[in-house]
């Protein structure tokens, strides 16, 4: 009888830390994260002056709200990383924005970084890597549209030699 007592006691414990069963997936509720690489020749139409050689890397951070199976709920702030190279000294970038648009189609502005003329990022060598936020935040639509498709998103940067855009390219989601 102390046996069987014993082995219900074992087999309990056991059952209770069951490896097999898998773990909770991972959450859906975390940062929306996309990349681009930047390009003179993917402006529309492509760069010939003396910023033809500018180019380099954004990424792209939603902090969004996300209910459990991933859909954005709200809006939210967005975290733009990028690192510019390639243009001659003392260029400025007076803004950088997301805009609609697939390969070879220009779009508006549709969510704008706080880089402007007034608070331009000045690349003294010619290059830059800076940290900036979008103003205002990113609408729920806005974000589950580039989140839908965000090959359908560019994101650009603007000089004063090239106010319409410098460097371009098409969003992809890494995360």
């Amino acid at each position: 009888m102390r046996r069987l007592g014993f082995l219900l006691i074992v087999l309990a414990l056991v059952a209770g830390c069951d490896d097999a069963d898998p773990p909770a997936g991972p959450s859906n509720t975390g940062p929306i994260v996309f990349t681009a690489a930047l390009s003179a020749q993917n402006e529309v139409p492509a760069i010939t002056n003396a910023e033809q050689g500018g180019r380099g890397n954004v990424t792209i951070t939603f902090n969004v709200p996300r209910d459990s199976t991933g859909a954005i709920t709200g809006g939210g702030g967005v975290t733009f990383a990028m690192q510019l190279t390639g243009f001659p000294a003392g260029t400025a970038a007076i803004a950088a924005h997301i805009h609609p648009g697939a390969a070879g189609v220009n779009g508006s502005v549709l969510v704008a970084t706080t880089i402007s003329a007034a608070g331009p990022v000045v690349m003294g060598d010619g290059t830059a890597n800076v940290t900036v936020t979008a103003t205002p935040e990113i609408t729920q639509a806005n974000a589950q549209q580039i989140m839908a498709n965000p090959a359908g998103f560019y994101f650009n940067v603007h000089t004063p030699l090239n106010p319409t855009g410098a460097i371009r390219g098409q969003l992809t989601r890494t995360q």
